[in-house]
């Protein structure tokens, strides 16, 4: 059955994909966004060198979304009274809440602002859905798990999340429950690790090192390299949402949805050095505050979605240096 879904902050990396894809299937698909809390261009010259780059990349996203007759508004997502008429107007079956900071480092730098755009965004979100009993999907993240301790985890792990970021989006997470338990509100909440893909510009570590070895920088890595991220291509990413979408199963569940397999970051690097074999790698001292990842079961995502990822770095990651290769040279001769 079609349905009418609106993705709050879907103008973002993940959600501009997310809206091409449910619209392809045959879904009324709705946006809205700021156009304010993750564009970078918003950041001085001094710290975004490539500040051209990611204007093209960012006007990219909004083209292929008024191409595909995708309904899209800038709207502040905190302002109560804006976003309760829009949602009225609008009336959809299904809220996909993706406003947020994207970056953890940026969230402990700035807890107000992280707090103002993920918790404040989801509150006018519940408000409207309680009453309307609209399905609410809520992005959290993996960072709700804090430190793996070299095991894997799965939805009924113990979330003992360290720092802003993982902590507010563990908030979220109980702020939706509580919704469910006192207002028989659906909802779903979702946990994926580090994702990966086209027109990425939130300087994730996939995307930086294909950028830096772009214009021949050395990369930096923090650590020793090998700690393992869950990194998810956002093909994959997209059929799990699709799913949770589409399946009743889906309803009032949480379920990771990754790849299913921890990798080092070396063997990421491994990848990008099959396309740049003169990249420099340097490592450096691990930040503060990130805690130590690895592996995400989606056994539950298989068995009551039928998710079936099928992109391992060696493919997925190929398959995003060659787009933005493509893009780079696009971008360098205009």
């Amino acid at each position: 059955m079609k349905k009418k879904i609106l993705l709050v902050g879907g103008s973002g990396f993940i959600g501009h994909n997310l809206a091409l894809v449910l619209k392809k299937r045959g879904h009324e698909t709705y946006v809205i966004d700021s156009l304010s809390v993750n564009n970078l261009l918003s950041i001085s010259d001094a710290e975004i060198k490539n500040k051209d780059l990611y204007s093209k990349i960012l006007n990219n996203r909004i083209e292929l979304l008024n191409n595909n007759k995708i309904f899209f508004k800038k709207i502040d997502a905190r302002d109560n009274a804006l976003t309760k008429k829009v949602y009225h107007e609008i009336n959809p079956d299904i809220i996909i809440h993706l406003a947020a900071v994207s970056h953890a480092n940026k969230s402990n730098k700035s807890p107000h602002t992280t707090f103002d755009n993920s918790l404040r965004t989801l509150e006018n979100t519940l408000d409207f859905a309680k009453d309307n009993q609209t399905h609410v999907i809520y992005l959290s993240s993996s960072m709700v798990y804090g430190e793996f301790n070299g095991k894997s985890v799965d939805e009924e792990s113990i979330c003992n999340p360290i720092g802003i970021y993982g902590t507010l989006k563990y908030a979220g997470e109980l702020i939706v429950k509580s919704y469910n338990q006192v207002f028989q509100m659906p909802y779903t909440i979702i946990r994926p690790s580090a994702l990966y893909g086209e027109r990425c510009v939130s300087r994730r570590v996939g995307q930086i090192f294909i950028e830096n070895s772009l214009q021949g920088l050395e990369i930096e890595i923090n650590g020793s390299g090998e700690d393992k991220l869950d990194f998810t291509y956002i093909k994959d990413f997209e059929q799990g949402i699709v799913l949770c979408c589409e399946s009743e199963n889906a309803i009032n569940q949480i379920f990771n949805l990754t790849f299913g397999m921890g990798r080092k970051i070396n063997e990421l690097v491994g990848v990008l050095k099959t396309e740049f074999p003169k990249t420099i790698i340097k490592y450096k001292n691990k930040e503060k505050f990130m805690p130590e990842r690895g592996t995400l079961k989606i056994e539950k995502a298989k068995n009551l979605l039928g998710y079936k990822p099928q992109f391992e770095i060696e493919k997925g990651y190929k398959k995003y240096i060659t787009w933005y290769k493509n893009f780079w040279s696009e971008f360098k001769l205009k």
